[in-house]
Parts: structure tokens; sequence; C-alpha cells
């Protein structure tokens, strides 16, 4: 899906796959019509598409200065429909201690770590546990080069002499209770001695070579041991805590980044899937799980229970209400409502929505309607799309399915952006129909419907050119195409429609073993006729399917 910038929830209106200049320019308009009545802060109405822009839709575009809408692959839910933690994180330097007061005060139980807004690791409850836990070793406190910052804060301390901006990287934490004579067995070069106010231990640490000496119990240090600490470049630290306390409380100054996991960290991108997310949750015995955005910036955190409030995508259709119409995932999203002018079709709904069907030529017209009923001015670049709409779904009102309200609703369209029908209409047409160029799929693709009727499943496809020459071109390279591309398609039959705007006739090319069967009992054509040039037949929604579906209604599967 396109990138949108939004800080409202989007409800999506979207049309029918391969969309046609209807059904984008109507959910365009909508989109306009909704968002100036919405009174509700929470959400913005997102115009969509389900497929493609061809050719004459674009030309559309361009000449009213509109963007295309926002392509949607898919509305089955992902990891943005998920209501996530936003668990704040923390830098791999920040203590055990900070780290831990701040999961208990705000109730978490992993928290992300992060430099430079990319996630580099996760630290658990269950990590600082284990870090407690590991007192038996001696030099774990430097081998996790530990901050004399991170120490300080942890036994709220201050530095007498020496430089606190360091880190304390080679030797053992001793705690020194013998005699003097008796520690110089223990106090090796580089260790961290925790000691309390005895002048002689004091002065042994730091002639042993120890490169951090604590003293506990806030005792006084006398000027001669910190003159004689500054010339060993020892530092010298002062704690009002006793020894013991100390002792209990040092490990809790390591980084969190020397425990912390960083290896195989089990991640979401934003726009994975739920249903691969639940399947993946299922496996992993962890908690919460950080989501990360496309450029692998952390995001937020989920869990399992963040799923339970899953959000459905929400959507408004237009200009289609047949399932094998809708883009993809459709059970996994809400539909709200239906603005259409099609026969009512297979779509199904878990609950009552706002359902517009009309009897018109265009679902531009019924819009056009709601914009009147609603008091709202129409813009010129929004009238353009509205009337390009219906001249395009009527074909310059030659369709049958044209109407009174359709004719009087583009001509004050027309007035309203100052665009002469006639003339637009020449170059709209032209513009689709110049295929010169494009591939044989690209051309199948264009206007292409599933339908499902009584068991039988079949697709219509179309194209309208004012052009003969044209039509007998594209018949050359479509016909094989589908010929060779039949038996994956998931249909029985297959129809293609190639439509003369002028002449208001089609030649319509038939695939599939019962095809030419369903064309002949529905146009009531001789059996033997296997080319059908069917004339005064130009709609595929009026015309062409209302008689398959009479026939199929009557087959048995």
């Amino acid at each position: 899906m396109d990138t949108v910038e939004l800080t409202k929830r989007p409800i999506y209106i979207v049309g029918h796959k391969n969309p046609d200049t209807d059904s984008i320019c109507s959910a365009i308009a909508y989109a306009y019509l909704k968002n100036q009545c919405n009174n509700n802060c929470e959400y913005e109405y997102v115009a969509a598409r389900a497929g493609q822009i061809n050719q004459e839709t674009q030309y559309v575009l361009n000449a009213f200065h509109a963007d295309p809408p926002v392509y949607l692959h898919d509305v089955m839910t992902d990891a943005r429909d998920i209501d996530m933690n936003a668990v704040e994180g923390v830098t791999e330097d920040v203590s055990l201690k900070k780290a831990w007061h701040l999961m208990r005060d705000r109730g978490d139980v992993t928290v992300p770590v992060i430099s430079a807004d990319k996630l580099v690791g996760i630290i658990t409850l269950g990590d600082i546990a284990n870090a407690y836990m590991d007192v038996y070793d001696n030099c774990i406190l430097s081998r996790a080069k530990t901050s004399y910052r991170n120490i300080l804060e942890t036994i709220d301390a201050e530095v007498i002499v020496g430089d606190a901006s360091g880190y304390f990287e080679s030797g053992e934490v001793v705690i020194a209770t013998a005699n003097p004579d008796v520690l110089e067995d223990y106090i090796h070069a580089g260790d961290m001695v925790l000691l309390g106010n005895r002048y002689e231990t004091q002065l042994c640490a730091i002639e042993m070579g120890a490169s951090c000496v604590i003293v506990t119990m806030g005792a006084k240090i006398s000027k001669t041991i910190q003159i004689f600490a500054r010339e060993h470049n020892c530092i010298l630290i002062s704690t009002p805590y006793d020894t013991a306390t100390v002792a209990r409380l040092i490990n809790q100054s390591m980084p969190i980044g020397y425990f912390m996991k960083r290896d195989k960290l089990t991640t979401f991108k934003i726009t994975d899937k739920t249903e691969g997310i639940r399947a993946i949750m299922k496996k992993k015995r962890y908690h919460d799980f950080p989501v990360l955005d496309e450029e692998d910036r952390y995001v937020g955190m989920i869990s399992r229970r963040t799923l339970l409030n899953l959000r459905k995508k929400q959507l408004i259709l237009v200009d289609h209400n047949e399932s094998s119409q809708t883009v993809d995932g459709i059970d996994s999203a809400e539909i709200l409502e239906i603005i259409d002018h099609h026969r009512i079709g297979t779509l199904e709904t878990v609950s009552p929505v706002y359902f517009r069907n009309q009897p018109l030529g265009c679902t531009a017209t019924i819009i056009y309607q709601m914009y009147l009923e609603k008091g709202i001015e129409i813009p010129k670049n929004i009238a353009g799309l509205m009337m390009s709409a219906i001249i395009s779904d009527t074909l310059m009102f030659h369709s049958p399915t044209v109407t009174e309200v359709d004719k009087a609703a583009a001509a004050k369209l027309s007035e309203i952006c100052e665009v002469e029908i006639e003339g637009f209409a020449v170059d709209m047409f032209g513009a689709g129909s110049s295929l010169s160029d494009k591939s044989a799929e690209e051309i199948f693709e264009q206007d292409y419907k599933n339908f499902s009727v009584n068991g039988f499943e079949f697709s219509v496809g179309q194209i309208n050119s004012m052009n003969s020459i044209e039509l007998e071109e594209i018949r050359e390279k479509i016909e094989p195409y589908i010929k060779e591309r039949m038996p994956e398609l998931p249909v029985e039959m297959c129809f293609f429609m190639l439509t003369n705007i002028v002449y208001e006739k089609t030649e319509l090319l038939c695939f599939g073993e019962k095809a030419r069967q369903l064309v002949r009992e529905a146009f009531r054509l001789p059996k033997t006729q296997r080319i059908f040039e069917l004339k005064n037949l130009v709609s595929r929604k009026k015309q062409l399917i209302p008689a398959f579906v009479s026939v199929l209604q009557q087959w048995e599967k």
C-alpha cells in the first residue's frame, strides 16, 4: 500500500478491482464529500483503489489535476491495526537499577533498547533477575564495562578524586575487611575496592594499584589519601551507604547492554499481517514483541493481549457490490457503506450498512445527488471528475444504462468545471483506447470483472473505442493471450467485449467450454454461430450480464 501520512484513523473509499473511470472518480468525489461533512476528528476518509489506473482514467486525473487514490493491495489487518503499547525505549548504557525502576513504575515486562531510533536489543525483567543472581563472578562489573556515572547513580555516591566519565574495564570487585598485610595477597592492579574509614586499608588499596576505591558510610577521607590517590591515578569515591549495602547494590550499576538480547530478535514490521503475527506468537514464549517501521525504526510493542483489540480496516465500497470484485481480504475488513448502480450481487456484511443502490448509468451521478442533498459546494476539479465518470460509464450517453438524471447531472457538472462535454469525451475515449503500446496482459486487465451466478463462475472484460481499426488490432493481440491464459483463470468461462462506441455494437470474444452456448442462449442466436457481433449492445452491466444471469439461473451445475 502506498505510504499515507495520516494522524487520524483512515476510512478507505474504494472501488472494484481493475478500476474504471467511475470507480476511481467516485472514490475521490465521495471522499471529499464525506470529509466536508465529517465532524469526527478521529477519522479521515481516504480515496483508494484496488488496482492499476487505466489510460482513460489517468487522462481524466491529469486533466483535472487530481492525485490518484491510495493503492490497497489488500485490506487484511496488519500491525498498524493493533493498539500498540507505546513503550519508550532506553539506551544500552542505562543501569540495571534504573531500567528495573522504569519497568516497575510503568508496569512493563519488556523494554526495547534503542540507538538512533533503531532497535539494538531488548531487556526483560527476567534478564535483570538473572543479572542479580550472578553475584559469584567478581569480574562481571568490569567485563560489562560499567561506567562510573552508573556506579555513582546506583550507590548515591560522589567522586572525590578522578574523572567520573570513565569506565571500570578491568579487575575484580574486592571487599577490604581484612588487615592490610592480608589484603596485599587479594588486591591486584585495576581492582575496585570497597572499604571503610580505616586509613591503613585505604592506603594499602591505592598502593596495590586499585583503579577505584569506594569509601563507605560517608567516612571522611584525609587530604593525604586524596593526594596519594591522585598520584596513583586512582578514582576515589565516597558513598553514604555501608559496605554490605554497597556490595549488594554495585552489580545493579552494570549497563543493560551487557545483558540484553541482541541476536535473533523476534520483531514485526508495521506491514506484517496479523494472521502471520498470531502464528509466530503461538510459537514464542515472549510476553512482548517490538514493531518496526519500513525503515527499521522502532515504533512500539505488541503482545497477545493487544491482538484482542485488533481494529479492522474500515471501508466504503463504491461502484460494486460483488464479492469477486472487491479488494482482497474483504472478509477481514469492516464495510460501513456501499454506493452502487449495479445489480445486487453476492457480497455479504456482518452487520447492517448504509446501502444506496440506484438504477442510474453511473455511481458518480448518485454521489452528485448526495452533494446536492448535503448542500455541499462542488469544487471545479471534483465536478470535472464526476462529469468524466458519467461520460465514461454511459459511453457519452450512448449506453442503454443512461438516464435523464445522468444527462442532467453531467450537464450541470460541465457548467461547474467549465469543460464542454462532447470535445472532452472524444479526447478522453481517445486516450483510453490508445493501446498500441500496451501488452495483451495490460489490455486484458484494464477493465475486467468476475461474476458468480448459480454456482457458475465467469469473467467479462471490455474495451471501448471509437475506431474500428484499433478494435481489430486489439482483437488480434488479446485473443491468443486469453486462449493461453484461460486454464489458469479461476473461472469456467471468459468473455471479452470489443465495443465500438460510434456504431453502438460489440464483438464478443468467448473462451471456455460452455461460453458460446451461453451467448447463443442469452441472445437467441443459431446453434452453429461461433462469431458474435452484437448490434446495439454496448453495456456490460445492463445488457450483457442480465442476459447471462437469466440463462445461468436455469442451468444446472
